[in-house]
């Protein structure tokens, strides 16, 4: 699968979650803006991930 394509299905699925719990009333408040440190978070893992590769491979 595409990159591209693959981080456009993760980030929309992330926010049909958070939409979803926020219109169910389970999200707090503050919580409301919870995507920006997910996006953060998720590309964050991705730089690690191409920078410190892991060994399972081997």
């Amino acid at each position: 699968m595409n990159k591209t394509i693959f981080n456009s299905i993760a980030i929309v699925l992330m926010a049909i979650i958070l939409l979803s719990l926020n219109e169910l009333n389970v999200l707090e408040a503050s919580a409301k803006f919870m995507f920006i440190p997910l996006l953060g978070f998720y590309f964050l893992g991705q730089y690690s991930e191409q920078k410190f590769p892991s060994n399972k491979n081997k």
